[in-house]
């Protein structure tokens, strides 16, 4: 096995502090050192995950986080993957860790976001599809969470009231993390109340855009056992895997679909494909899980993740919500911190604080959202431009 350790997990709270996301990194930094017992000075490596919306720092936000913690010497990497951009500092990490150039890595990423949701950066820029899907079709973030829930109740037959669900299931998450920045339950009755977005989804469907920072301290399993970690969670599997052509479902900021007409579609999308190849590295399948961190930048898309983590085949997820097996307390929880509909999207944070939250639950430190004997965690996310997001942690 090539497992790498967590020595150390840490978070600045998410919400709309107005500060710059260097604040919200380096207070995550200290908090991840802080619980690894190791000082600044210890670390050989520091992986930022770029925040590409506030300024030249962002764009080298390995350096600019170093910096801010004080200079060093360590070596430092840079990484943008859209909303995979943590899960990529991960894999960074864990690959300088394996090929022994760092013995303990720094993995950081935090964001400082506009208010409402994200719009593109100003300028032409035809060559670019992000912009393109703005400028040609109008689909900001909802549109698309929306196309996706239409697609879900024409396939499969959710409602309204599923996606209402999944917030409700959260929010009761939500409530019991510190960190999170929306910390109230929510009932049905206040989702369906709430103003429509995106027609089938409304405002309680959707994640907001939040400020936040997330960091992991890792080493090798060597460096752990000889700073007195014998039993640390271990990061087993990071898939970053692109789409296989011909990709025949359609997923923004692409507009339009590959041409199926030589080719067959692979037989898993590429969001499925995702988790089959994190299953695949670690030596374990959807069987073992203790629980999943999945991004639901929509309720809808929630559902979506049940069948693509291979918890049940297409078109069951709302039932396996309606059963009551993913809430806490069920058969297997999934997005115990409360998720992004908690949250809000932080985007190079948003793969890390997932990890960090597997890092809690694994050791048992995750209080009153808890799931007992948990041993095996898996998240998955996805970033734009084909960006895959999974990482598999275990104890």
């Amino acid at each position: 096995m090539n497992d790498i350790a967590v020595l150390g997990a840490g978070m600045h709270p998410w919400g709309k502090w107005g500060r710059s996301f260097v604040s919200y990194g380096t207070a995550a930094a200290r908090a991840a050192l802080a619980d690894a017992g190791l000082e600044w000075s210890d670390i050989g490596s520091v992986v930022g995950a770029d925040t590409m919306r506030c300024g030249y720092p962002g764009y080298v936000a390995g350096a600019t986080f170093a910096q801010a913690l004080g200079w060093q010497g360590a070596r430092v990497t840079s990484v943008y993957a859209a909303c995979a951009s943590g899960a990529q500092a991960i894999g960074t990490a864990r690959a300088q860790i394996l090929a022994g150039l760092a013995d303990v890595v720094l993995v950081v990423g935090a964001d400082s976001t506009p208010k409402g949701f994200f719009a593109p950066a100003g300028g032409e820029r035809p060559g670019d599809p992000d912009w393109l899907r703005f400028r040609l079709l109008g689909a900001t973030n909802p549109a698309y969470f929306a196309l996706y829930a239409r697609r879900r109740m024409a396939l499969y037959g959710d409602t309204a009231e599923d996606f209402a669900q999944v917030k409700v299931k959260n929010a009761a998450a939500g409530a019991l993390n510190p960190l999170a920045r929306y910390r109230a339950r929510v009932t049905a009755e206040e989702v369906a109340a709430s103003a429509v977005v995106a027609d089938p989804l409304r405002l309680l469907d959707i994640c907001a855009t939040s400020d936040g920072g997330a960091a992991l301290v890792l080493s090798s399993m060597e460096f752990a056992r000889r700073h007195g970690h014998a039993d640390p969670v271990r990061v087993r599997a990071v898939s970053t895997v692109s789409p296989t052509y011909p990709k025949a479902v359609l997923d923004l900021p692409d507009i339009a679909t590959d041409s199926a007409a030589a080719v067959d579609p692979a037989p898993h999308t590429f969001r499925a494909s995702i988790a089959r190849a994190a299953y695949e590295e670690a030596g374990i399948g959807p069987e073992d899980l203790s629980l999943a961190e999945v991004y639901d930048l929509s309720t809808a898309l929630e559902l979506e993740w049940y069948e693509n983590i291979g918890l049940c085949p297409p078109g069951e997820g709302a039932k396996l919500l309606r059963d009551g097996a993913t809430a806490l307390g069920g058969r297997l929880p999934v997005n115990t911190s409360g998720g992004l509909g908690s949250f809000g999207e932080a985007v190079p944070a948003q793969a890390i604080a997932q990890v960090c939250e597997l890092t809690w639950q694994l050791r048992g430190t995750a209080g009153d959202r808890q799931v007992p004997g948990a041993r095996v965690g898996i998240t998955a996310n996805q970033g734009l431009f084909g960006h895959g997001s999974a990482v598999v942690a275990v104890r």
